[in-house]
This record gives structure tokens, sequence and C-alpha cells, in this order.
């Protein structure tokens, strides 16, 4: 009975404490949002910036005020595909209009300063350079598609197989005609001890002095640049991590690199993949002893009981994780139908799929990199003939697909796109896809390939037969360079400007897919009096000091980038594209390595002297595709030609590899 009535008190008591502290809770949630409220009150009079303005600079002694966004985006009307205006919401629409305040009066346009003389020099390289590649490119008399295929004008085929020797630093071997299926590359090597390398945000955490010993190395399928300056795709990277990375238990992780763009990475710790997720027939990742799957001393006395009273046991191999520091090890990467397959010492460890934009042609090379050693390395089962580079069987020359004439009349929408020099396949692509809707096979809206030149005079050659046959491409006689897409992008607005009659101009890349019909819906939701930029827009995104793709205080000396829309895919006004085209002309443009950067900083510009409409949508996407998309970022040609029958069919779906 005592145990009970003590039971009793001491749940009362709880009940009592309880009941206490409920109206002090009460009290302190009814104080913050008292607080919420007042912090946000001065938000309550902007309605949904989707469209965002800036100011212009008022006359001698005045300060001008931004305009009140009194009315909200637009929707579309009658819309059965769903299409909505995605503005910002009100907290970033007041980022942005804190930013226009802060510019104020005597704020200095992006054309009178920077030093850009390094871009320049470049620039002017560049175009010299194209100058020659251009006038043998008109004085080539041979057959371009026997010299592209590689096949014919005297040169030899393709080697069958390739050895070669290992080497200090980075070893790379040609392969030049890329991958079949059965291809196989085997790297014979030994993975070096482990060394420290310091790395900052160890020591920010308070993790010792952000030493760490790091034992790691990669192997990768490489593609051809484009163009100068950047990276090479990566059409695999297999990176082995002996002492593992945040897992703390080694890894072996696989990705691809397109367009300077990482994938999802896919890794392998020791656990197997489950048995229906299969790379013809074989599972992603095998398993291997991981350092936290030790057996117990219950685990082993009931293997030596059930061994005892004489029970079958099935017998189970077991094995380590496949690289060692110090040892010898002889890694073989196999091209199947369905994506690669990496053995070490004969054992199956991984499968990696293909991923969309590649194929197996496009591995021209391989490089091993990081702490390993190389002793020797073997091609074998490689294609003697490459495919891509036969011209007749990349580009389909048919009437069909040739180019309407540009229009006298003004028309609604001028797209351009940027494209490589040898990217004769991608063109041919959006030819066949989102070439063929009706606004542009009637004329209302006019699109253009803008092309610079190569170092090949073959490959220029080739460009300008294309060039003469379909129509649709405009050479740009320089050097193509990644660092130099921004002068393709003037290009754009000069030929928008001086050949043709738009209210609006599209700029996108040969890997973007355009939903046309939906974009020009979208445009002709807005107010035509005013300018407009639409995009996938970025905010107060800050320039990279470190790294790799590192921009110096010389090149980009503020703080942060203007609202800039990112580059696959964006609409500008054509009252925009007159002010930069007449900017250039007079010096007074400011060039930066990054287009999509540089567009924005010309739009805030023309915005001090004219209010500009920001769209931001979210359905022009930048990694990819998105179900309901606007336009669709690297997609190969099989994707292209994907995209649009599925269109055709009435479904707005993307057409991934799984």
């Amino acid at each position: 009975m005592k145990r009970a009535r003590s039971s009793e008190v001491f749940l009362g008591g709880r009940g009592r404490a309880r009941r206490r502290v409920a109206p002090l809770l009460a009290a302190v949630a009814f104080v913050y949002l008292l607080f919420v409220s007042f912090k946000l009150s001065g938000l309550a009079g902007i309605a949904d910036p989707a469209a965002v303005t800036r100011p212009a600079s008022g006359g001698a002694g005045e300060v001008v005020m931004p305009r009140r966004l009194e009315d909200p985006a637009p929707r579309a009307r009658g819309d059965g595909d769903g299409v909505a205006v995605a503005g910002y919401g009100r907290i970033t629409g007041e980022i942005l209009r804190r930013r226009w305040e802060a510019g104020g009066r005597g704020r200095r346009r992006w054309g009178r300063g920077g030093n850009f003389s390094e871009l320049e020099r470049m620039a002017d390289e560049a175009w010299e350079l194209g100058g020659k590649a251009w006038e043998e490119a008109c004085a080539f008399t041979g057959d371009v598609d026997s010299i592209l295929s590689r096949d014919g004008g005297g040169e030899t085929k393709c080697p069958a197989s390739i050895n070669i020797g290992g080497g200090d630093g980075e070893t790379v071997a040609f392969l030049p005609c890329g991958l079949a299926v059965g291809s196989a590359v085997t790297v014979v090597g030994t993975a070096r001890a482990a060394r420290a390398e310091y790395v900052e945000a160890l020591e920010r955490r308070g993790e010792g002095n952000g030493t760490v010993m790091v034992a790691q190395f990669a192997v990768e399928l490489r593609g051809l640049r484009a163009v100068e300056g950047e990276e090479p795709p990566r059409i695999l990277h297999l990176n082995p991590r002996l002492r593992g990375d945040w897992s703390h238990r080694p890894v072996l992780e696989m990705n691809t690199c397109f367009r300077m763009q990482w994938g999802k990475a896919h890794r392998c710790d020791g656990n197997p993949s489950k048995d229906d997720d299969q790379v013809d027939g074989l599972i992603k990742c095998e398993k291997w002893d991981r350092r936290d799957s030790v057996d117990s001393k219950e685990t082993k006395t009931g293997s030596w009981l059930n061994r005892f009273i004489g029970r079958a046991k099935k017998p189970e191999m077991r094995w380590p994780y496949p690289f060692s520091e110090g040892k010898m090890f002889v890694l073989t990467i196999q091209a199947g139908i369905e994506g690669y397959h990496v053995s070490v010492g004969g054992r199956h460890v991984a499968s990696f799929p293909h991923r969309m934009g590649f194929s197996l042609e496009d591995a021209t090379g391989l490089a091993v990199t990081g702490g390993v050693d190389v002793h020797s390395i073997y091609a074998t089962s490689l294609p003697k003939v490459h495919p891509s580079f036969s011209l007749q069987q990349v580009l389909e020359m048919s009437d069909r697909w040739k180019a309407r004439p540009v229009p006298e009349e003004p028309i609604q929408v001028f797209i351009g796109i940027i494209s490589a020099t040898n990217h004769f396949a991608e063109r041919m692509a959006i030819r066949k896809s989102w070439m063929q809707f009706p606004a542009i096979q009637l004329g209302n809206v006019v699109a253009r390939f803008f092309v610079a030149l190569s170092h090949r005079k073959e490959i220029n050659a080739a460009l300008k037969t294309e060039a003469e046959y379909f129509g649709d491409v405009v050479i740009l006689p320089f050097i193509d360079r990644y660092e130099l897409v921004v002068l393709k992008t003037v290009a754009i607005c000069e030929f928008g400007v001086q050949n043709v009659t738009p209210e609006y101009i599209m700029k996108c890349d040969d890997d973007t897919f355009v939903r046309l019909d939906v974009v020009l819906k979208q445009i002709s939701v807005y107010n035509r009096t005013m300018p407009l930029y639409m995009g996938n827009l970025n905010l107060l995104h800050r320039p990279l000091r470190h790294g790799k793709w590192a921009v110096t205080y010389e090149e980009w000396p503020e703080f942060v980038y203007p609202p800039y829309a990112n580059g696959p895919g964006y609409v500008i006004s054509i009252d925009i594209a007159r002010d930069i085209v007449s900017r250039h002309a007079n010096h007074s443009l400011r060039l930066f390595k990054m287009e999509d950067v540089s567009m924005g900083m010309w739009v805030e510009d023309f915005n001090t002297t004219a209010p500009v409409q920001y769209i931001h949508s979210w359905r022009f996407c930048q990694f990819g595709c998105v179900h309901n998309y606007f336009t669709a970022h690297y997609q190969s040609p099989w994707q292209m030609l994907c995209l649009w029958n599925k269109l055709s069919s009435g479904r707005a779906h993307c057409c991934n590899y799984r």
C-alpha cells in the first residue's frame, strides 16, 4: 500500500509540474509570434516579386526609391499544360529590392572598371588564329568525309589493341577510336602509401590541426574536350579511396563529369547491392570485409557446434577490400551493353551503368592519376574505325532539315544556340527535334547555331560544308575556347539586332532541349512594354577564390555576382540586346569569361536606365531534366530525339538512363 501511495504522489507531482510549465511555454510562443510579425511587417506591402525592377538614377541631389511592386506576377490563363509563372518568394524579392536600393545613384556601371587584359589577350590571339584557320578551310579541296572517317585519304585504321608502359605522374593512353562492347582496359600498378594532406574544413570544426592521411588514386575514361580551356568530359571516373573519406572506411566511388558538371556519385563501401539492381546481369557493388563487421565469439561457437553435430554449412568466401597500400593490383574495366564492369585480380568488384550524354565511342582516352605507380596499361578488343567520324553517318543531308530564310517581317523570338565545332551530332539532333516546332517551321521563330573554329582544318572544312547545306550555322572566325563563350553571346545579340527583327532573344546550348511552345506561352504572359530577363535566376552568388575554378580579384573584384540566369537557357527582350550591341560597338561593354554572369551584369546596367522584369523559374532546368520542364540541359543526341518523341505523344517526360 505504501508503494502504491508513493507512486500516486510521484505521478501527481509530475502532472502539477506540467501544468505549471504549460502557461510559460504558451507565453514564450506568443512573444515569438509577435516578434516574427514585427520583423516581417515591412514585407506586407510587397506582392509576389516574380518581376523585380531596379530604379533609374535620379537627378542631381535626388535619390529615387525603387518602384513598389503593386501587381503580383500574372498567371497563365486557361493553360492545359499547367504553365504558370514561378516567381521568387517575398523574402527573396526583398533581397533584390534592397540590392537595387543599396546601389543608389552614382553606382558605377559594370563597363567602367575591371582589369581584363588576359581575356582581351586571349581573344586577340583567338581572332588572329581563327583568320588563318578560316583561310585554310576555304582553300581545302579534299573529300571532307573521307578524312573525318579516318578510313580514307591514305590514313590507317585504329589499332585493335594498345600496350604502353608506366611513368611518373599522370599516365595517359590514347584510344583513337574509343571503345566498343567487349573492349577492355587493364591497368597494372601499385597503390602508394598514404600521405598527409591539409583540409581547412577539419581544422575549422576543431578536429585537430586539419591534417589527414590520404591514400587514393583515380582511373578515368575521358572524351575529347570540345573547346580550348574546357576540361575533357569524364565518361567514367573510378576513384578507390584506400583509407576512406568522411565514412572512415575504404570505398570505391564512380561518377561522370560532363561540361564540367559532376553527376551523382555511385559508392561501393563493402555492402552488396540488391539482386535486382544489376548492370548486364552483374550487381553494382560486390561485398567485401568491412572493419565494422567482425564475427563475434558466439557466432564462432555456434559454427563449431554446428560442425560437431554434423549440420551442413554452406561455405562462404570472404574477400578484403581490393586495394592495399604498397601492393600490386591488376584492374580491368570492361565495356558492356548497359555499362562498365570493374574487376580487380580477376574478381568482379563493381559495375557502373552508362549515363546520359555519353557513348562508348566517346571514350577516346584513359588517364591514371593520384597516389599510384603505373607499371603498364593494356587495351584490347578496340574498334578499328570510329563510327562518329563519318560525316555522312552523322549529318542527314535532306532538304527536310534545311532552315528557312530569315524573314523580312518582324518575328517573336530569335534563338541563338551556342555549339562547339565538332558537335555535328548535337546540331543534327536539334534539327530533327525541337527545331521542328510549328513556330520555327512557320517563321514566327528563327533559330541559328553559333560556332567558332577548330585548330583542325578538316573539322573546319566539314563545318563549312554543313553551314552551306543547312543554312542555319553562323560561323565565328576565331578559335574556340571555353573562356571566349561570352563572345558567342555578344554575336547572338548582334545577329538578332542586325539581321532579324524579333521581340525577344533566347540563348541556349546545343545540349539543351527547348519546349518552345511552352516558352512562347510564358513570354506572352508578361508586359511587352517593359524589358524582360527570364530564366533560372541566381541571387547573391559569390565567386570562388580558391580551387580549380577560382576567379581572381583582377578578373572579378566584387564580393558577389549580380543576379543572373543560368546559361543553358534564358530570354532577354530586344531593347536589352540593342544596349549590349551599342555598348560593345563603343568599347564600353565589360566582358567576363562566364557568359551567364556577363549577361546578368549587362542586364543590371540596363536596369539603371529602364526598369527590367526579372522573371525566375526553376523549370529552366540547369542540372538535367525535370518533369514538365521548360528547358532540359545535358541532353545527348539520343535523348533529344527521345524527348521529341514523347512530346509528340503529348507527354513532357524526361528520357534519363536508370
